[in-house]
């Protein structure tokens, strides 16, 4: 009956929240016989009524440490209602039981053997607590009989924690008069005949005797014990601890053993774990976080930014992971304000739906910025604290470079913020560090491996390579993958003919090739072009290189473009070096490389999890150059936080730069790779740089703003629209709706700001809308938030701009004239080489990323508005084999930015006294 009645519990939760099923974990140590048969019970009870049970076996090895750590996991784990260790522990190491079971969350505690549990019990909190499954199904079995148990005379023959203890404090509550007697109880036989309830449960065999039994009592025998009988053929039988041939005789009501209240502890496990479920229900709605949000204190004027930063305390990190539904093993703390997440949350959630993805890009910037990191914080503020939608951000980690040297922090600004800023913007969690160490090992080893090439013979270089230890000789697998790239199927390293060691040992490598260069996340004008190898031992090897800043480095575009570990170490492996003297490219892998790039960068292929001021969530994760790379933050990222959120949530990331630039790169890039399909295109506009694309005056970073700013001028404003038109096409062109942001300053006018929103939506615009999230936080972007809402629910039909099987000429046209507005390309000499070349080597079918200014849609940085009819001039194209695009360089630019003449670092400096960093912006 109970069985029966969970199902249909359990089909009305699956009918009212579809994909929920109420979920059991059973947790197993060591492989005793008689734990293994109750454990298939109840995972066989579970299959039957629908729940969904897990069974997880630590061996007998495992320590205290190591149950205690699965026992944290499964407490977090949201898809698990229902929790119970398996006693007795078979371990070999030494276990404190009551340790073990007070580890388990009271709310999952199914068993009810916590403390917590026993105290509420105890209290008589009936309704508050999990009642142990045996005197639950004896409770159970007494109501079935149909008597009513107030003031009936109950005895308890047992005082253990799991059923005689309970099981008083159950009848006892349930306004039964009860005695517990035990093994030592001298009038035990007097006592049980008292009894109008009788539950034994004291372990020993036929100990209560059926003479002792009042007439007409009710009878539980909890007992489960063997006694010797040459009938069967194991030789023993199992008994229950009343002799019950005899008392069967006096009792109205007897439970037998085996079959009496065995099956009904397990069906009182599947109730409890039922109610578990349901009591989730009523506090968690599924797919809604249950999350708590910071109330922003606003300030008139809006103090500096690292003032907000510090007047706000983040919540701790693991409870930030925890709302959003991260489990304990899949969080590592770095200190209380940020973590990594582990990959192995994308796998457990791959079955869950994604939800609703939005991209926030902006018109043609002045060189101050014109707020996208802004307008994304203050988005998903305003989606989470304000709307209470399940959201995330995913923003990229900005370089040391620019922190100290013009722009500043890139955090946010005002009150929508990534906190704290400090941590943000400097080393967060080593992740640049990582990469730039990883960076400079290849770089090491290309100019090594020439060095050796030059300085030995082939045998001298194959000893080396392929060392003899203790007399034996041996291929690694990294060498193993060049002899078959090589064509030579062989593994035994003295079967190699001389013809064969000279393929293996020479790359060959052309130093005039070589496009791998170290790097540096600091800005440093004279690292631009170095001379190497000035020392007298490298013996008159040397050459002219260069560094340039960590995050244009190819390592740093693998990672932001990675699905997975194994995915990103296949793609350092790609990366092209150089190429040899006979043309073929040389890869990372040929230098081998490749597995020591993967243990460097093993960590930082987590995704770091931060906080914005309003307690909503964020990755901060990679940060590759927007003109270079494709300038957006991780995949990894975004498939993760696509998962956290559910169906109805949002992910909202930002693409660095112009739509031209890096909206082009996110979809024809990042969406090509990852496979994810974006809903909505958020595009930042500002007056300020309407007006500087309408024939404005020059705006100059750290120069005061010329008049025809501060003042209204409509008809400067709508003829810099151009470029907002242009780029709102852009976003079109691939097939997804655009919400035009228009973030306010205070010296625009309300009729500046009504004609931009008027411009807008003539454009095409899905909507337009004012947002003053800088001064307000969130609050400042609702209208926002819910014109993304009703965007998202509009159908997106997503499309590349081109297929990347199109010759490299034809693509990279596809962008200047379909994106940029050019009439046409040119390919200078050195371009066209390299079209012949990486064509040739096999890279033709690669995407294109556009190298070019972010200042202008053409290649002039001073040609403003929305030019056309330019011929848009190729110098020279490169290729990132490993990240997976080719990209051409239009007009010159450099990687490796300089200081100003007064750098950020001038204002930056810590209080010695509270360890409070100031002045960061």
């Amino acid at each position: 009956q109970v069985r029966e009645r969970l199902k249909k519990q359990v089909v009305e939760m699956k009918e009212k929240f579809p994909g929920f099923r109420p979920g059991l974990a059973i947790l197993q140590v060591g492989n005793r016989d008689d734990s293994n048969l109750y454990i298939n019970m109840k995972l066989k009870a579970a299959a039957e009524i629908g729940i969904s049970a897990n069974h997880i076996k630590l061996p007998n090895t495992a320590t205290e440490a190591d149950v205690l750590k699965c026992i944290a996991s499964l407490n977090g784990d949201p898809a698990v209602h229902g929790f119970i260790v398996q006693l007795p522990l078979d371990s070999d190491k030494p276990i404190n039981t009551e340790k073990i079971t007070n580890a388990v969350a009271p709310e999952k505690d199914v068993d009810g053997l916590s403390s917590i549990n026993a105290g509420k019990l105890s209290r008589g909190d009936l309704g508050d607590c999990f009642i142990p499954c045996t005197p639950k199904g004896c409770m159970e079995l007494i109501r079935q009989t149909g008597i009513q148990v107030a003031g009936k005379r109950a005895v308890v023959v047992g005082r253990s924690k799991i059923v005689g203890a309970p099981m008083h404090d159950l009848l006892l509550w349930n306004h039964a008069t009860v005695t517990t007697c035990h093994s030592k109880t001298s009038t035990l036989a007097e006592e049980v005949g008292k009894a109008d309830i009788l539950v034994v449960a004291a372990g020993k065999a036929e100990m209560v005797k059926g003479e002792w039994i009042k007439p007409g009592a009710i009878v539980i025998d909890c007992g489960i014990n063997h006694v010797p009988d040459s009938t069967k053929a194991s030789g023993k039988r199992v008994v229950g601890d009343v002799a019950y041939s005899t008392a069967k005789e006096k009792a109205s009501y007897i439970t037998p053993v085996p079959g009496g209240v065995g099956p009904m502890t397990v069906a009182m496990l599947m109730q409890s774990t039922v109610e578990s479920a349901q009591r989730f229900l009523e506090k968690f709605q599924p797919g809604k976080w249950n999350i708590q949000y910071n109330q922003l204190t606003l300030k008139v004027p809006v103090p500096s930014d690292i003032e907000i930063s510090q007047s706000c305390i983040p919540k701790p990190i693991d409870q930030v992971a925890k709302e959003v539904g991260l489990l304990p093993d899949e969080v590592e703390l770095y200190g209380q304000t940020k973590a990594k997440v582990h990959l192995s949350a994308l796998k457990r959630l791959k079955n869950q739906p994604d939800g609703k993805y939005i991209v926030v890009t902006g018109i043609t910037p002045t060189p101050l910025g014109e707020g996208k990191s802004t307008t994304t914080v203050g988005l998903v503020q305003a989606l989470g604290a304000h709307l209470h939608q399940n959201v995330f951000a995913c923003v990229r980690q900005p370089s040391q470079g620019p922190t100290f040297g013009i722009k500043g922090g890139a955090a946010g600004g005002g009150y929508c913020q990534v906190i704290p800023m400090e941590e943000f913007n400097l080393h967060l969690t080593g992740d640049i560090h990582a990469i730039t160490a990883a960076n400079n090992l290849v770089a090491a080893a290309v100019d090594a491996r020439i060095f050796h090439e030059l300085t030995q013979t082939d045998q001298a270089l194959y000893n080396r390579l392929v060392p003899s230890v203790n007399g034996v000789r041996k291929f690694s697998d990294i060498q193993i993958r060049r002899l078959q790239k090589l064509g030579i199927n062989k593994t035994d390293p003295t079967a190699l003919t001389k013809e064969e060691v000279n393929l293996f040992v020479r790359l060959d490598i052309d130093p005039g090739t070589i496009t791998w260069q170290r790097v540096l996340d600091t800005n440093d004008r004279f690292l631009r072009k170095i001379t190497i190898g000035q020392s007298p031992t490298e013996k008159g090897f040397s050459r002219m290189a260069q560094f340039d800043i960590t995050v244009s480095s190819e390592i740093m575009a693998v990672l932001a473009l990675s699905d997975g570990l194994d995915d990103m170490k296949k793609r350092l492996g790609r990366m092209v070096v150089a190429s040899s003297k006979r043309g073929e490219p040389v890869t990372t892998d040929d230098l081998g490389v490749t597995g020591a790039l993967a243990v460097l960068m093993k960590d930082a292929v987590k995704p770091n999890l931060m906080q914005t001021l309003e307690g909503t969530p964020v990755f901060v994760h990679a940060g590759p150059f927007a003109n270079i790379a494709h300038g957006n933050s991780s995949v990894l990222a975004d498939k993760i936080a696509l998962k956290l959120v559910g169906e109805e949530g949002f992910v909202v990331t930002e693409a660095g730069f112009g739509a031209d630039i890096g909206m082009e790169k996110f979809f024809n890039i990042k969406c090509r790779y990852s496979g994810l399909r974006p809903h909505v295109v958020v595009l930042v506009a500002t007056v300020r740089a309407l007006k500087m694309h309408g024939g404005g005056p020059a705006v100059t970073a750290g120069v005061p703003l010329p008049k025809e700013y501060m003042e209204e001028n409509l008809q400067l404003l709508a003829k810099g629209c151009s470029n907002l038109n242009k780029q709102i096409q852009n976003a079109r062109m691939f097939g997804v709706p655009v919400v035009v942001a228009v973030n306010a300053f205070k010296t625009d006018t309300k009729a500046e700001l009504a004609l931009v929103v008027q411009l807008a939506k003539e454009a095409g615009a899905f909507e337009a809308v004012e947002c003053t999230h800088w001064a307000e936080g969130g609050k400042g972007a609702v209208a926002l938030a819910q014109a993304v809402q009703r965007a998202s629910q509009t159908p997106s039909n997503f499309r590349f701009l081109y297929n990347v099987e199109l010759p490299v000429i034809d693509k990279i046209r596809l962008i200047a004239q379909q994106i940029y507005g050019a009439s046409d390309i040119e390919l200078l000499p050195e371009a066209q080489e390299k079209v012949s070349v990486y064509t040739k080597q096999g890279f033709g079918n690669l995407p294109i990323c556009m190298a070019k200014t972010h200042l202008s849609l053409s290649h002039d940085p001073e040609r403003k508005g929305a030019p056309t009819g330019f011929i848009l001039p190729i110098r020279d194209i490169r290729a990132s084999v490993g990240a997976g695009f080719l990209y051409p360089l239009v007009g010159t630019m450099s990687t490796m930015p300089g200081l100003p003449t007064r750098p950020c670092f001038y204002d930056i400096d810590l209080d010695p006294a509270s360890g409070e960093v100031n002045g960061l912006f």
